[in-house]
């Protein structure tokens, strides 16, 4: 009898800790994705087919929003933007800079339909920035982690118990996620550990940790040594970290020049041949006004030419 009630209090403990998240999340506020899907998803339909392959790359990316509701944010937040363009560009031309209304209108239109293409190409590509972003940190990684784990192995801890104490590291690592969600298949949703490591195989960005998993799963079949397996891998990856270090020493050098030629020295030239044409009397010439153009290079071609480079850079870089 006191068994039953014991039971049955943590029966009662476990349902009123569910109720409390429930409610929690309840009063959280609504997810712009959440707001997108509740607009505009069944109206998606018919724009899934142009979001090919966007469906992997969420998932490699880790990216946690349903393949619709991530469409239907992309379409809201392009409607949004475009139309905000469309309406502010003109009143900005026309009110501050002086330019005629009808090529203020021109201008305006031919912005916001570029500004609505950039959205969406922008929501496309930003899984599989965040995609290659996790591969590269989990390469970064794999040496020091694959050492962890031949310390881990050679000490006599169990292959299952090697994923927890990896999981269990404060620090927060991309392979320490991948940890968690191999813990989460096998003690929450019940999977034997080398199911969870084939699930988190597949769904890797990284194929080095994809070939890594692959041979841990090939040593527990063989009853192969864990120790020998993790130590050689470890050994591995140092010698291509080595490599891709000296490597982007080399591209860092070439990238240096580019920077210098492109967003020093070019914009130079171009403001010194638009203060001579503004000089010489170049004025009222519409859309080719060298003050408008001077604005154009100034706030808009030298920042988007600097994000651009950064992006490059990041994702050249390495991560340390």
């Amino acid at each position: 009898m006191k068994v039953k009630l014991d039971k049955l209090g943590s029966i009662t403990k476990s349902i009123k800790v569910r109720l409390e998240k429930r409610l929690k999340t309840k009063s959280s506020p609504t997810k712009l994705h959440v707001v997108a899907y509740n607009l505009l998803g069944d109206k998606t339909a018919k724009f899934i087919p142009l979001f090919k392959d966007l469906d992997k790359n969420l998932e490699k990316s880790n990216i946690k929003i349903n393949f619709r509701a991530y469409v239907s944010l992309t379409v809201l937040m392009s409607i949004i933007i475009s139309l905000l363009t469309l309406i502010l560009t003109p009143t900005i031309l026309y009110l501050l800079v002086g330019m005629p209304i009808f090529s203020a209108l021109l201008f305006g239109t031919g912005l916001s339909m570029l500004s609505w293409s950039l959205t969406v190409i922008a929501f496309y590509v930003y899984p599989i920035y965040k995609a290659d972003n996790l591969k590269r940190k989990l390469e970064d990684e794999l040496p020091f982690a694959t050492g962890y784990m031949a310390v881990l192995a050679g000490s006599g801890v169990t292959s299952d118990r090697i994923f927890k104490a990896l999981a269990r590291i404060n620090v927060p690592l991309a392979i320490t996620e991948e940890a968690k969600r191999i813990v989460r298949d096998v003690e929450l949703f019940g999977a034997d550990l080398i199911s969870a490591l084939e699930s988190a195989s597949k769904k890797s960005p990284s194929e080095k940790f994809k070939h890594f998993i692959q041979g841990f799963i090939a040593t527990m079949h063989s009853g192969g040594s864990l120790v020998s397996y993790l130590l050689n891998r470890s050994r591995h990856y140092m010698r291509l970290k080595r490599i891709t270090i000296k490597r982007f020493a080399d591209t860092l050098s070439l990238l240096s020049e580019f920077y210098v030629a492109i967003l020093v020295a070019g914009p130079l030239l171009f403001v010194i041949m638009l203060a001579v044409m503004a000089m010489l009397g170049g004025e009222g010439m519409g859309l080719l006004d060298p003050k408008l153009l001077l604005y154009l290079l100034t706030y808009v071609a030298i920042p988007l030419a600097s994000i651009i480079f950064i992006l490059v850079l990041d994702i050249l870089s390495p991560r340390w």
